[in-house]
């Protein structure tokens, strides 16, 4: 369903559609309605808008009334459940809350549509205009070509409170972050960056998952602007930007959303349901008409003011079982006697709807950790709308494998294999992901068997195997350094690894395999078409060789195989391919400018015209330890016209 509300030029107290639309869970711009505006009438008066249907009374706390109640007071609107007034004398960047009378008392509440606030552990509210000059014009008019289901999508995760601090170990505002930010993942050659949850949040450590501003980024690395001019600059260097989503659940932190009006407002008044078994936090009520209007508002505000390229929700599964994490009798069935929340499902796919009607080719991206059918399916044909779905079960299982001493290997091929059975059931990115990288997970490189050099070549196996199979492509901050340290948010990457040579091999394989993704279509192309992939090798589990042919749907450019040595023992070993002659290799993550031991083919080898399996033709190539190859057709000459060479 498409977002409606009507986006007030002036704002003023919110009219009969916007109240009509909030109540039947279908406004799609609250932020245009409620939180705070300036009038822009000379005055500094600003309008105030709160959601608190249960309040008897609403006033406006702020320095210059002393933070004393009921001085500047809000006045009901109808029935809606919405309370509106004015206060003069009040600039951008002046702290405020809202004393809330209702049942059980007088609470002191932030504002729910805030759009900025203090920095934790102050909790006030904060006014802002939301003031930038957007210069990124040629992005936005490209944007959807870019991240179109044939497009070369390459994502790098990225926690900005750790990513890069300064000297004394404090954080860096947003737009300090810019240059260096653009600077690595332009020379990695990744076309996007996705934020861990940059919205408020109390808990550091919660990463943004535990949030309080659905619509508010978090004061600790600056304001709003600040955060708007590192999108900016991203994107006037050709890099798009995704953003952590959360409506799976919210802080239970007395000054904000919980029990906001006195009354279960966006939560469940239903103790089983109220409180997340898994993270201590509020569940929100999908069935509540006005939560829906909250909830896909702050999908759209990003979108719109914000300009993101897309939005990752989190915890989808939690949302789409009823009995998620519960036990018999800790949940009651729905209507039909099924497990599967409906509202939940129907919130979902009407946030879908409006996100990608507020902005065509924004990706919507699902955290999806179960098999529900339809994930990315148009919600027209009974799908839930996502644009893409993270293949958390391969993650799993190629983790599972690699972790696994070689020798071993053999006996669970299918880990490998098993994914071609399910890998067009969904539009899905391959995600190499922060929850993988902390809490005693060790590092991508030490969860390696092996010494040092095993432990690196693995990681170029590793990563080799995700850019040559079909999926977008998503790796965590510090993965591309081959860190040793497992993730922690305290602190920085350890970027001294960059001066030592075999660290160096690693980011520069990430670099060269985000250029062959992005440069040959046959690896982009058909990432999300069942004909953009084709076994070559998928038997031979005790030698640990795996091979495949990527392949261009609409045949824009020449087919590459991609072979894999999950052994640290060289092989000789033949190939069918679809064409005779010489094949070029493309990557070789063996090779000495990586850290490898640089056996390989001499950067060619020529396919003979013998058929071999289903192939017209056969290749033989040596396949170095503990790597991938990635070959392609060399370019054959162009003919001239009839009677003369071509040039």
């Amino acid at each position: 369903m498409a977002p409606e509300g009507i986006q007030q030029t002036r704002p003023g107290p919110p009219g009969e559609l916007d109240r009509y639309l909030l109540n039947e869970g279908r406004h799609g711009r609250l932020y245009d309605v409620l939180g705070a505006h300036p009038l822009d009438d000379g005055t500094g008066r600003w309008g105030f808008a709160i959601w608190a249907p249960a309040a008897t009374a609403v006033s406006v706390l702020h320095d210059a009334n002393g933070w004393q109640p009921g001085a500047d007071r809000l006045e009901a609107q109808a029935s809606s459940g919405i309370w509106w007034g004015t206060v003069d004398g009040l600039q951008a960047g002046a702290a405020y809350k809202y004393a809330i009378d209702g049942p059980g008392g007088r609470r002191e509440k932030a504002d729910p549509v805030a759009f900025a606030g203090e920095v934790p552990p102050r909790t006030a509210s904060r006014l802002s205009r939301l003031d930038h000059d957007w210069s990124d014009g040629d992005w936005m008019a490209s944007r959807a070509g870019r991240q179109g289901r044939a497009a070369p999508v390459s994502i790098y995760e990225v926690h900005l409170g750790s990513w890069r601090r300064r000297p004394d170990g404090s954080f860096l505002a947003y737009d300090e972050l810019a240059e260096p930010l653009l600077e690595h993942v332009t020379r990695l050659g990744f076309t996007h960056v996705e934020l861990l949850p940059v919205m408020e949040h109390p808990f550091y450590g919660s990463w943004g998952y535990q949030t309080t501003g659905f619509f508010s980024p978090s004061a600790r690395q600056g304001s709003p602007e600040q955060l708007m001019a590192l999108i900016d600059a991203l994107h006037q260097g050709g890099v798009g930007v995704i953003l952590d989503w959360v409506p799976s659940h919210f802080a239970t932190d007395a000054y904000a959303l919980a029990e906001l009006d006195g009354t279960h407002l966006y939560e469940h008044a239903d103790p089983r349901r109220a409180i997340h078994p898994d993270w201590g936090s509020y569940e929100f009520n999908y069935g509540r008409h006005e939560v829906r209007s909250f909830l896909v508002s702050s999908a759209c505000f990003w979108v719109d003011r914000y300009h993101a390229d897309g939005l990752r929700v989190d915890g989808v599964a939690s949302m789409l079982y009823l009995d998620y994490s519960r036990r018999a009798g800790e949940w009651d069935p729905n209507r039909f006697g099924g497990r599967e929340d409906l509202d939940a499902i129907a919130f979902l796919q009407q946030m879908n709807d409006a996100v990608h009607d507020v902005a065509p080719g924004v990706l919507t991206i699902a955290e999806e950790s179960t098999a529900w059918p339809g994930v990315t399916k148009p919600t027209r044909d009974g799908g839930l709308g996502f644009s893409l779905k993270w293949d958390m079960g391969w993650m799993h299982d190629t983790l599972a494998h690699l972790e696994r001493e070689p020798v071993h290997r053999r006996w669970h091929y299918d880990e490998l294999t098993f994914r071609a059975l399910y890998a067009n059931t969904e539009a899905y990115v391959l995600p190499l992901s922060h929850d993988e990288v902390v809490y005693g997970k060790g590092a991508l490189a030490t969860k390696m068997p092996g010494d040092d050099w095993q432990r690196r070549a693995n990681l170029r196996l590793l990563f080799g195997y995700e850019w040559l199979l079909p999926g977008k492509k998503l790796l965590f901050m510090g993965g591309e350094l081959a860190t040793w340290r497992e993730w922690h948010h305290e602190g920085q990457l350890e970027w001294s690894l960059l001066d030592h040579p075999l660290h160096q091999g690693v980011t520069r394989f990430v670099a060269d395999c985000n250029r062959l993704y992005r440069d040959h279509p046959a690896l982009h192309a058909g990432d999300l078409s069942p004909d953009g992939f084709a076994w070559v090798e998928a038997g031979a589990r005790d030698d640990g060789i795996l091979a495949w042919l990527r392949l261009a749907p609409d045949r824009s450019g020449p087919p590459v195989l991609a072979v894999c040595n999950l052994t640290p023992v060289v092989r000789r070993w033949r190939f069918g391919v679809p064409e005779e002659g010489r094949w070029v290799e493309l990557l070789n993550g063996d090779a000495i400018e990586y850290g490898g031991s640089g056996v390989g083919n001499g950067g060619a080898a020529d396919a003979a015209e013998t058929s071999w399996g289903a192939w017209a033709a056969t290749l033989e190539l040596t396949c170095p330890p503990l790597a991938v190859l990635a070959l392609a057709p060399a370019p054959r000459p162009v003919a001239g016209p009839a009677g003369g060479a071509g040039r």
